[in-house]
């Protein structure tokens, strides 16, 4: 049987007492309102999120949740846009994972391409790609890496790619990342995260290190 604490047996706490009697009381309250909001919480439904803004981190947030499916035994697709690279540290671990299919589909990033037509020609080129897991029920997860370029540099009809991620298969999980999400994908996203660049190591000189940005 719980017991009620007095205002008088409050008085006679010590400081110490008093700030964990405090702490238990904030912290039932909490908990109930948590509870309360997970009882509520019961729809099950296949979620687009995007991470978006210019703050470092936002790819690495997606491959999280690629480990994260495959230790469920979920299928994982991965659609690598703009990026080249093909020596990643993530591609060459979740590459060699049985259920995991990953495609690099971009020749560099824009400033090292200079070619606007032969970049809309490898990005349409990479969604014929991504539009085959996105129309497959069996991939449980899809991401859709520095997908958001595409978009707001019109290399593709944004029309298309809203209409395929919205007719997608009803259970299926997208992550779609990048700087600059466009106004219409934030808008279809069921959850959207922007990360801030408040600090980053590029600006002092110092370059990207294996293993831990490559």
């Amino acid at each position: 049987m719980t017991q009620t604490i007095t205002k008088k047996m409050i008085q006679q706490m010590s400081d110490e007492q008093r700030k964990n009697h405090y702490h238990k009381v904030r912290m039932e309250r909490k908990k109930a309102q948590i509870d309360a909001a997970i009882t509520r919480a019961d729809n099950q439904k296949g979620l687009l999120l995007v991470i978006t803004g210019n703050g470092k981190g936002k790819s690495t947030s997606a491959f999280g949740m690629v480990a994260r499916a495959l230790g469920h035994g979920q299928k994982v697709g991965v659609c690598q846009f703009i990026k080249s690279r093909t020596d990643t540290g993530e591609e060459a671990f979740f590459n060699a994972q049985p259920n995991c299919e990953w495609h690099v589909l971009g020749d560099g990033f824009t400033w090292d391409t200079q070619n606007r037509e032969a970049d809309i020609t490898t990005s349409k080129k990479g969604w014929d790609i991504a539009t085959k897991m996105l129309t497959d029920p069996s991939f449980d997860l899809v991401i859709l890496d520095e997908l958001t370029y595409l978009l707001s540099y019109d290399y593709l009809d944004k029309d298309v790619v809203l209409n395929t991620l919205s007719e997608r298969p009803e259970m299926q999980h997208v992550v779609v990342t990048g700087r600059s999400a466009i106004a219409e994908l934030r808008d279809l996203a069921d959850t959207v995260s922007e990360i801030k660049d408040e600090k980053h190591a590029y600006q002092s000189g110092i370059k990207a290190q294996k293993g831990f940005d490559l």
